[in-house]
């Protein structure tokens, strides 16, 4: 605060000074014509002090922004020539625009991050690329009046030592173009004598010379990118899709819906795994569990509680048959429909434009096409841990035909991964009856959320039943146990069932991308517009991250279809703002944008705002008051910067959030919205009217209330 202070009262003191002894008659093109003559006269007796002062005086009118730089520019010309006047005004142009540059940023920045810091987040990753792009080019066109130019660049989180070497060469052209003109003051009358639109369109055109040669960059790049490669002159397909998930099933149906002549290739089933093996499969068994777990805890319903039976072969025919149900939205069928070309088989990629398919029905195929687009999805990860080969496990994607042919759930299930799906398996499994233990390496359970949370949720887990160990690292496999091992001591842990969860990784191998040069360790590394280091090749879902989550894909998937289609007219960079995410446990635990723990992390400020379960009619109606929401705002503002919730239809309640994040409404706009009496969705308005009561003004309503006194006689 001190160092605001300090810089306001010098540019208070510099501006008082400007108006209070009436120095702009002197910074005015007639007042410095006449002046000149005396000021040369004085320059050539006194040298130095004349260009210390002259040095001082333009850094501080381009400092505190103050009209007159153009003059003084002209009067470096007349007084000190071309050259001496082209060194002074160069350097103190910049030393003054670097001032008014810190100025901007350490007064005012703070608060306009506080309140825009969402917005300004991209407009920052943008300037981490191209910032020296963005300023030299506005330096070069004299349209952009360099003072605006310091303040905005100040409030962003350019470089200083970047704004300052490009101020003073982007300036350059300039400031010589008006100090030579300053030589010659005698034969100009105004100032508009000095520049000709022949003169400001060359500055232009110098100012868009970075964007030409980054253009030129991109195309150089892309032909070494694609040297050693031949071109077809006709292509089969505008594009081809590889994979039929979520990514892949929405980039084939954008392609398709503008005409393009798309083919979409899968190996396996349609819809990926999310239909087959992950999210549909395993919320239809959570609202199995959940039924079990009523059932057996009905006196809270007023109801006599009753041991539920689980026939588990009929629990995964259920869940089956849920499958079964939704394949339709996703089928072959529907999409050739839709103009779709659909082929069964394994696709790989020969060069940038060619990919070969190994049909299901033993034909091959081999396509040429404008852009690729890899949604290849990801696979679960299964750690080297001695013996595990040998101890049965399953994954997410196995332990559905496992399960099938099972009369009962395993009698001792024990499952490695404390994310979402080993948090929501471990509950799951547990109200159906399983004795289950959860083991997590990191000290807490869903370790991307606040401690509160995590703490929550393991004593959710608990309360199902489950053992969690958490801080236990899996050492080893042996005798049909895993030895797991905390602080130097082992714990033997038996089960009958084993469930590794510890993540997933981008499904890259047998694609042709090592023959190609593509790096398949890790995520695929794309750039902003999802592309690889072919612009033709894209990649979107679980292949690309950075969230593993479907409509993630689904999101990612616009991006990458139109990118691909039409990038060479128009691209478009992918946007995280507002992605949201929900673990179904019960109760849920959803969560969009930040968190504490990642406002804290980012050195972003927030004010926080709860609102317990407890208190809702309808949650107590039905005896689901465990949990809470939680509203991170900008400081003194209703701007949402993230929520957390945790309680039954957590998912459902966060879309209201989700949708003011999107289009910028705060929580007054929630606090004013009729919500339907009585539901869960109230919970939201209520934790508006929570924000709204801390910030009452209670020196108003004092003077209010002795209003009301005074009415009252």
């Amino acid at each position: 605060m001190f160092k605001k202070l300090l810089i306001l009262a010098a540019l208070t003191a510099v501006i008082a000074a400007y108006f209070g002894l009436g120095l702009g008659q002197y910074l005015t093109f007639d007042g410095m014509k006449a002046a000149v003559s005396e000021w040369d006269a004085f320059y050539r007796e006194n040298p130095a002090l004349v260009l210390a002062a002259f040095f001082a005086v333009y850094v501080a009118v381009t400092a505190a922004s103050l009209p007159g730089a153009a003059i003084m520019t002209l009067a470096a010309g007349a007084l000190f020539g071309l050259v001496v006047g082209t060194v002074l005004v160069s350097f103190a142009s910049t030393m003054g625009a670097g001032l008014a540059f810190l100025s901007a940023r350490y007064v005012l920045r703070d608060g306009v991050e506080a309140r825009f810091g969402e917005r300004l987040r991209s407009i920052n990753a943008g300037l981490e690329r191209d910032g020296a792009f963005y300023l030299f080019t506005l330096r070069m066109i004299p349209v952009f009046p360099f003072f605006v130019v310091n303040l905005v660049m100040g409030l962003t989180r350019i470089r200083l030592l970047t704004f300052l070497w490009v101020s003073q060469l982007g300036m350059l052209l300039g400031t010589i173009v008006y100090v030579n003109a300053g030589t010659q003051l005698a034969r100009i009358e105004s100032l508009s004598g000095i520049v000709s639109p022949a003169l400001l369109g060359s500055f232009a055109l110098l100012g868009i010379a970075p964007w030409l040669a980054k253009l030129l960059i991109g195309w150089v790049r892309a032909r070494k990118a694609y040297a050693g490669f031949t071109r077809p002159k006709r292509f089969d397909r505008n594009l081809v899709v590889i994979g039929a998930g979520s990514a892949g099933l929405v980039s084939a149906y954008i392609a398709a819906t503008v005409k393009a002549k798309v083919t979409l290739v899968e190996a396996k089933a349609m819809g990926g795994d999310c239909l087959n093996t992950g999210c549909v499969p395993s919320k239809a068994l959570i609202k199995s569990a959940k039924v079990a777990a009523q059932m057996r805890h009905a006196d809270r319903y007023g109801l006599a509680p009753v041991r539920p039976q689980v026939p588990f072969r009929d629990t995964i025919a259920r869940v089956q048959q849920v499958i079964r149900a939704i394949e339709p939205h996703d089928s072959v069928e529907r999409f050739e429909g839709l103009g779709v070309d659909v082929v069964q088989g394994y696709a790989r990629i020969l060069d940038p434009w060619t990919v070969e398919i190994a049909r299901a029905d033993g034909t091959p195929q081999r396509l040429t096409t404008r852009s690729i687009i890899l949604a290849t999805g990801a696979e679960p990860v299964v750690p080297p841990i001695p013996g595990i080969e040998a101890s049965g496990y399953l994954t997410s994607e196995t332990m559905w035909d496992a399960f099938a042919a099972m009369d009962a759930v395993p009698a001792r299930l024990t499952i490695l991964g404390g994310g979402p799906i080993g948090c929501e398996l471990a509950q799951t499994f547990a109200r159906l009856g399983s004795e289950v233990t959860l083991v997590e390496q990191a000290d807490k359970v869903l370790g991307r959320e606040d401690p509160e949370v995590s703490e929550l949720a393991a004593r959710v887990l608990e309360e199902a039943g489950v053992r969690v160990l958490t801080g236990h690292t899996a050492a080893r496999f042996e005798g049909g146990m895993l030895i797991a091992e905390r602080a130097g001591d082992e714990l033997r842990v038996a089960y009958d069932a084993l469930i590794v969860a510890v993540g997933r990784r981008p499904r890259l191998a047998g694609f042709g991308l090592e023959d190609l040069g593509v790096e398949t360790t890790g995520t695929l590394a794309t750039d902003g517009f999802l592309a690889t280091r072919f612009p033709n090749i894209l990649a979107a879902g679980d292949v690309a991250g950075p969230y593993q989550l479907t409509h993630a894909a689904s999101h990612q998937a616009w991006y990458a279809a139109v990118n691909a289609l039409f990038g060479h007219l128009k691209k478009f960079t992918a946007d995280y703002r507002v992605i949201p995410q929900v673990t179904f446990l019960e109760p849920e635990f959803a969560r969009v944008g930040l968190n504490e723990s990642a406002a804290a992390a980012q050195g972003i400020a927030y004010e926080v705002t709860r609102y317990a379960l407890d208190d809702l009619d309808r949650a107590i109606a039905e005896s689901e008051t465990h949990g809470f929401v939680k509203v991170l705002t900008a400081p003194g503002k209703d701007r949402i910067l993230g929520v957390t919730i945790v309680a039954a239809h957590a998912g459902e309640l966060l879309a209201e959030y989700v949708l003011a994040m999107k289009h910028g409404l705060g929580l007054n706009k929630i606090l004013g919205t009729i919500h339907s009496y009585p539901t869960f969705a109230e919970a939201n308005k209520f934790a508006a009217g929570q924000w709204k009561l801390a910030r009452k003004p209670e020196k108003l309503l004092a003077w209010v209330e002795k209003y009301h006194a005074w009415r009252r006689g």
